[in-house]
């Protein structure tokens, strides 16, 4: 694999001539004279004065401040200088508003400097923090090899987070583990991929195509908050009193629209996300950051193609989708999320994994969310695994679309001991969108004409019209509070 050194990622990344360094002269002071000559003969090899470059550039236009490390000056390690030097670069980006690209490489503290470079990781860290509550974007590309404490400070604190192909990332490396423990390290953990798999980082992306992805993640995150013009409103229209059992029935067809093809067909832009960004990653979950029309989100739907009779939605889904709420909520984008499932797990693992918590922190999560909040019932909502992306400052349905507190099915076998009350139990449950909508749950149905499966593009652009129009009043309204969260419900 060929490693980019700090220049050739500028100039493949950032617009012609447009870096501009934020580096002065490192001060090198109480240092061996073995240590000294090592720092000489680095630069003279990275062409750097130090393991990390700081600055700012254009990216497609765009000011952007940029943190990058350089693997040829001492593998890449950060001693106290590296790190003032990132600390500060992290603050002037800070000050200045400006979004922050990270591409560390590095094999971790620099050994020559010890405990005192090791304790940097703190500063490093706290200054990223700060950044990220500043509401300002952290986005982060790891490079081969990215460990030790540099993963594990700047390098794991992105709002989105993508790796080299093949990278070598991960904590403790390879060689050190050889020697403390007399045995290799298990092959493909400590890869890009196997990180993605995992629900670590958000995509393996190669370095020229980095800008793209960068780009676009940015045209969501700093889409304007305010003063964005009002989207006409596309009007509902007239929905038919369709029987429950009817509406159940055309909500499971296999053929329905899911989150898939409403994004596909809606959305203007879709940065995927992936994972909870701490080891799980569940299939029933889509996050991403999006735009319909020109109204940025983050965007959690329950993806129906995912969810199956062998794994069905999980308590992983709840803490990706936490992960999700918080995005929202510390970057002041609205949040969009999208009930459709069969219901969570009834498992073992589930109860292990802590499912009815999952459930209680999300509803309690979206209940007080400083962001605006959109729900969207798009097809089958059971159970707990539903009811935790109901709460918002807006819910649209699907003409279809219900929510129950058990599949209807196992509400009649509840109260009457058998499945074949199941229709009837559905009507007397009122878990239709209509009854919702008459009970002021639901603020707005969408009509299918006369079914989502039988017109899917039209069905999800109508969605999207009215996504769009609920998330342009929705910035301009700003979040609303928990007691008119929860006033629809009493």
């Amino acid at each position: 694999m060929t490693r980019l050194g700090a220049h050739d990622f500028i100039d493949l990344v950032l617009d012609a001539d447009s870096w501009d360094t934020w580096d002065t002269t490192p001060e090198r002071m109480g240092i061996s004279e073995e240590y000294a000559a090592e720092l000489v003969a680095a630069e003279e090899k990275a062409g750097t004065d130090e393991s990390v470059i700081t600055g700012e550039g254009r990216m497609r236009g765009r000011r952007v401040a940029v943190l990058l490390g350089e693997f040829r000056f001492l593998a890449g390690s950060i001693g106290r200088a590296s790190a003032d030097r990132l600390v500060a670069g992290i603050e002037r980006a800070t000050l200045e508003g400006l979004p922050l690209l990270a591409a560390p490489v590095s094999g971790g503290t620099r050994m020559q400097e010890g405990t005192p470079a090791f304790v940097q990781m703190v500063r490093i860290s706290a200054a990223v923090a700060a950044h990220r509550a500043a509401g300002l974007p952290y986005l982060v590309y790891l490079r081969n090899p990215t460990t030790g404490g540099v993963m594990a400070s700047w390098g794991s604190l992105g709002h989105v987070t993508v790796a080299e192909p093949g990278a070598l990332v991960g904590f403790l490396g390879p060689r050190v583990y050889s020697a403390l423990y007399g045995r290799d390290f298990p092959a493909d953990v400590q890869t890009a991929e196997n990180l993605f798999e995992r629900g670590i980082i958000d995509a393996v992306v190669p370095p020229e195509e980095i800008a793209d992805i960068l780009d676009r993640a940015l045209s969501i995150l700093l889409a304007p908050r305010e003063g964005v013009a009002p989207v006409a409103d596309p009007g509902q229209e007239d929905v038919p009193d369709v029987d429950t059992w009817d509406a159940v029935t055309r909500s499971r067809r296999p053929d329905r629209p899911g989150v898939r093809r409403l994004l596909r067909y809606a959305a203007s832009d879709v940065v995927p996300l992936n994972g909870t960004g701490q080891g799980e990653s569940d299939p029933g979950l889509l996050i991403a950051l999006a735009r319909f029309g020109e109204a940025p989100c983050v965007f959690l739907g329950q993806d129906r193609r995912g969810q199956t009779t062998d794994h069905p939605m999980g308590p992983g889904a709840l803490r990706e989708a936490r992960r999700g709420m918080r995005l929202a909520s510390e970057l002041g984008l609205p949040l969009v999320t999208v009930i459709d499932t069969q219901g969570a797990a009834l498992s073992a693992e589930a109860e292990n994994g802590g499912l009815a918590g999952e459930i209680a922190r999300s509803l309690a999560d979206l209940v007080t969310l400083t962001a605006p909040t959109l729900c969207l019932m798009l097809g089958e909502g059971n159970g707990g695994g539903a009811l935790a992306f109901l709460p918002a400052d807006r819910v649209v349905a699907a003409q279809h679309a219900w929510l129950s507190p058990l599949p209807p099915e196992g509400a009649s076998a509840i109260v009457h001991r058998d499945l074949d009350h199941a229709p009837e139990m559905a009507r007397a449950q009122q878990v239709r969108a209509l009854d919702l909508y008459r009970r002021g749950i639901v603020d707005r149905i969408v009509a299918e004409k006369p079914d989502a499966a039988d017109e899917p593009e039209d069905f999800c652009r109508r969605v999207g019209a009215v996504l769009e129009h609920e998330l342009a009043a929705l910035l301009l309204a700003g979040p609303g509070t928990a007691e008119a969260r929860t006033r629809r419900y009493i």
